[in-house]
This record gives structure tokens, sequence and C-alpha cells, in this order.
């Protein structure tokens, strides 16, 4: 694989920043990545574990002759770091965020680009419920989606840049507007990852009449949404208030999808329930056949080091 940048600066390094920098390092794909962390911790790590060729004391100082910068903050941080390091990048850089919501970021990150600087805002739908400099692995984005979602007016070569930067990650990709982008997201990652924090939550309110009980005999089902909203606290508080709309509208169809069925309980109605869960049912198969999960026990998820 030939390098497509010759100097990525990554700002933020959590998750996603440190699985992008050993994707890269796997597979030639940077000439040299520096890094920035807002917290000295994060920072003190990721010297420790040889993240990032140089670690840098400031977002300004990461980005210096950077090629492609990576925006891996929280999406409500996104505005104020893009103004803080827009007067410090050269002409041809390619910025790109990584956030998980696209309307708000680019409405908050598109005013502080400099002119002869692109702005792709891309979103890798890849994740585990662990954070930080040392949650990061290589092979986080193999045949997973990442979705470009181009800011208007720019140009066809960075936007395809990212294509091939992206599937060298071992990533997936596919170019989608922003609208629709928040929409399908509410779908098939926001929505979900609000109803496991209320399940979540629900049975920690029950542990006063169930005891242990809830953990002692968590079977695959509970188990699961404890790994979902074990996720990031300060991610996921960002991405409900950025994507509010499409979060708010796609909440409304699951309550009144959800009393549909609480009525089919009530009235025994046994027929509607059946016919629901086998169409429910299909989803998981097309989902095995895409090549998105495994149906291997305990779902083929092994522990991350």
């Amino acid at each position: 694989m030939s390098v497509v940048y010759n100097k990525v600066a990554l700002i933020g390094l959590g998750l996603i920043a440190s699985s992008m920098f050993w994707a890269m390092q796997r597979g030639g794909v940077a000439g040299t990545v520096s890094g920035y962390a807002r917290s000295q911790a994060s920072r003190d790590t990721a010297r420790r574990i040889g993240l990032c060729d140089e670690v840098c004391e400031s977002p300004q100082e990461a980005v210096q002759d950077a090629d492609l910068i990576v925006l891996a903050t929280p999406v409500g941080a996104m505005g104020a770091v893009m103004q803080a390091i827009a007067p410090h990048l050269k002409p041809g850089t390619t910025v790109i965020d990584v956030g998980s919501v696209k309307q708000t970021v680019i409405s908050e990150v598109a005013p502080h680009i400099p002119d002869g600087v692109h702005f792709v805002p891309c979103h890798p739908m890849a994740g585990t419920e662990h954070s930080g400099p040392e949650a990061g692995f290589a092979t986080l984005f193999d045949n997973r989606w990442c979705l470009i979602v181009p800011n208007k007016g720019t140009s066809e070569e960075p936007v395809q840049r990212q294509v091939t930067y992206w599937q060298a990650l071992g990533a997936m990709t596919e170019i989608m507007e922003a609208d629709h982008h928040d929409m399908v997201c509410a779908v098939v990652s926001h929505i979900p990852h609000l109803i496991a924090y209320t399940m979540v939550g629900v049975a920690d309110d029950l542990r006063r009449v169930s005891d242990q009980e809830v953990i002692k005999f968590s079977a695959a089902g509970f188990r699961d949404f404890t790994r979902i909203a074990a996720s990031d606290p300060t991610m996921w508080r960002d991405v409900f208030l950025t994507n509010k709309d499409a979060t708010i509208e796609i909440l409304g169809r699951f309550t009144e999808e959800l009393m549909a069925l609480q009525r089919a309980i009530r009235t025994g109605d046994g027929e509607q329930l059946h016919a629901y869960f086998t169409r429910t049912r299909a989803i998981r198969r097309s989902i095995l056949e895409a090549g998105q999960d495994t149906d291997k026990p305990d779902f083929g998820r092994a522990e991350v080091k």
C-alpha cells in the first residue's frame, strides 16, 4: 500500500483515532502521524504505548505541515477546536471529522475552514464500548462502513482521496448527504444506544426488589444492553444534543411500535406478535449475510486488549 498522506494529525486520541493510527501503520498509509489529546494523562499514555510518531502539547503544534487533519474529539468540541487550529493549516490540507452526527458538525466546523483547505466530513461506523488511547486496534475498520459526507462545494479530488484512505484502513466506503446520514444513524446507532441506556437504567431502578439477580442472571440480551450502555458518556451526550431532530423523530416511531406491541400482549394477539418477530428476525439474517456481524457464540466478540 502506498502512502496516501505524507503527514496526518490526529486531534483526539481515543478509540477511533488510535485505531486509525494502528491501521495506518499496518498499511503504510501515512508518512508520519502527529497527535494531540486534551488531557495530560492521555498524552502520557499515548507516548508510553508508541501511539503516533509524535505526541504534541497543543493542537496547533500537531497540525503544523499536516496534509490530513482528523478531528476525533466529541462532536460538541469540534467547532472550537477547528477555530483554534485554522490559522495554522497550510493550503491544500484536508480536514475530516469522525463524529457520528454530520449536519451540526458541518454547521459548526465549516465556517472556520480557511480558503484553500478542504473539509470532508466522515463517519467510520465501527467501535467498541471501550475508550481512550489504549482501546484502539488495527483491525477495527476491516469490513466496516465509513460514510463520507462531503461539504457543499468540495472538489472531487479530496473526496476521492478519502475513499482511497479509508479503504486502505480496511473499510468499505459510501458517499452520503448530511441529512440522510443523520437519519440513518439515528435508526441504526443512536436510538439503539438510547434504548440500551434506558433498559440498563430501569434494571438499576429495580435492583431494590431484585437485589443482585439482574446482574447474577444476566443472559445475552441484557448483557449486550450493558455492553452498549458502557460507551463513552461524553460522546453520546453530544450525539443526542447535536442530532436532536432525527433522534426525536425516530424515537417517536419507536414509541408507536412499542405501544402496538404492548397492546398485542395485553389483548393476547399472538398472531401479531409472531408476525412481527418473524419480520424482525429476517433483518438479523440480512445483517449476517451482509457480513456486518457473525452468528458465532457470544456474537464473535473477542476481548479487546
